[in-house]
């Protein structure tokens, strides 16, 4: 049977080279997503074997996007494709459940490979990254986990993108008055007190580009 994947990167160029990329493998692209949020959707409603997210997405970051594939039923695995390589990424994807995790100057080499590896069960790191160093790693991480609730990083993104507390209110769902606690409550937790600081961090991390 072909693989069936949904590709998530908010470039369209990009979205239609890695398309055809797949398709040359006989990889079946059954749906393309602009940002997270509608990755999300695609997948829920689609359910392929793989779905490919890039980590810097707009409205949903891959990560908060692939947390939120791997809690639903849909028994999609997901392939983290990014521009970074400091290894804090991958072990952020991989604390998600991410299994494979491929660098963009090296998808035409090992995206496709990656796919049908996760697709299988297995686990794919591009070569740059060496599985017992990640092992290690993980054994002895020299960073802690976000402090930050899924809801709160979720607000964190929004913010960071430049949107209003009435525009994050909308976006999720949730009254003005819980949009301004949860931001509250992430100035709190980072000890940060200004919008340009939660911009920062949020570049810092991967959540937005800058």
């Amino acid at each position: 049977m072909r693989i069936r994947v949904v590709i998530a990167e908010d470039h369209v160029m990009v979205r239609q080279g890695l398309r055809a990329l797949l398709e040359r493998a006989s990889i079946e692209v059954v749906g393309e997503a602009p940002d997270g949020r509608e990755a999300v959707r695609l997948v829920e409603k689609l359910r392929p074997e793989v779905a490919v997210l890039d980590i810097a997405l707009p409205l949903l970051n891959g990560i908060d996007a692939a947390r939120a594939i791997l809690k639903s039923d849909a028994g999609t695995k997901v392939v983290a494709l990014t521009m970074h390589n400091e290894r804090h990424y991958l072990v952020e994807a991989v604390r998600a459940g991410v299994t494979g995790y491929v660098l963009k100057s090296k998808a035409a080499e090992d995206l496709v490979q990656a796919i049908q590896e996760v697709a299988r069960g297995a686990i794919y790191f591009g070569p740059e990254f060496s599985r017992e160093a990640l092992r290690d790693f993980l054994a002895r991480p020299d960073r802690p986990e976000n402090p930050l609730t899924a809801r709160e990083r979720e607000v964190l993104q929004l913010v960071a993108e430049g949107r209003t507390n009435k525009e994050v209110a909308t976006q999720l769902g949730i009254s003005v008055k819980t949009a301004e606690a949860h931001r509250a409550h992430i100035m709190t937790k980072l000890n940060i007190h200004e919008t340009a600081g939660l911009v920062r961090f949020a570049i810092r991390e991967g959540i937005i580009r800058p």
